[in-house]
């Protein structure tokens, strides 16, 4: 039992599967943190997401209401941003760096940032590569005891997952984009004082730390996928 053991996930993964969650669990706290710091300025959620929409020119674009916290996002399809309870009427620090981060994601849309555009083409592509990989690779390993091409069944599962990783890699310069949007726009049109703006600062850097964790985390599962499955790390029968 010992040698189907995988010290590859424990040594390799393991520890950016903790970061992953140590950032999401930071997240919550940084959020709760500064959803106690309120604007001076009493301005919402929404009307921070609608300055920065204006102050770029973008119009049509609507702001809804969802339930649930932290669920927030733009939906290029129905061109809406959806902001949740605990951002859109709220007027804390918090609540404003996320709703502008995500009229950030609007205008990126509005104005054709490549990363975005390149990220909404890949999306179907990824989509299908990710949820066939596991399922590929694990026929793959299954038929090669009965056939030795079926082995290509298994690097064609890695090769779908690592679409996961170039969507991860594709990500990050739209998010770190929209939060630089959005803090340009919180300061080029006093949304915030600058004290007020470190609140909004660290919230949009603490969700930013999410998506370098998962990026992290799929990079080392591929690897790891590499070390098992080719070379020298490919078991025998």
């Amino acid at each position: 039992m010992l040698y189907y053991f995988d010290w590859t996930y424990v040594i390799l993964v393991m520890p950016f599967v903790l970061l992953s969650i140590a950032a999401s669990l930071n997240v919550n706290r940084t959020f709760e943190k500064y959803s106690r710091q309120h604007s001076m300025r009493r301005i919402t959620g929404a009307e921070a997401a609608q300055r920065v929409l204006s102050a770029n020119g973008v119009g049509n674009v609507r702001i809804e209401r969802i339930s649930g916290q932290l669920n927030d996002h733009y939906d290029p399809r129905e061109n809406v941003i959806r902001l949740s309870d605990a951002v859109y009427g709220s007027t804390s620090t918090a609540a404003i760096g996320v709703a502008c981060h995500e009229a950030g994601h609007a205008v990126q849309y509005a104005q054709s940032y490549a990363p975005m555009q390149l990220r909404a083409a890949i999306i179907p592509v990824t989509n299908i590569g990710s949820r066939l990989a596991m399922p590929l690779i694990l026929l793959g390993l299954v038929l090669s005891y009965f056939a030795n091409f079926s082995y290509l069944l298994v690097y064609l599962g890695i090769a779908c997952f690592g679409l996961s990783l170039i969507f991860q890699l594709v990500t990050l310069p739209v998010e770190f984009n929209a939060s630089r949007r959005a803090m340009q726009a919180i300061v080029g049109a006093g949304i915030l004082t600058q004290e007020e703006q470190v609140g909004a600062r660290k919230t949009l850097t603490a969700a930013a730390m999410t998506y370098v964790a998962a990026t992290a985390v799929a990079l080392m599962q591929l690897l790891r996928l590499l070390i098992l499955f080719t070379g020298g790390g490919r078991r025998r029968r």
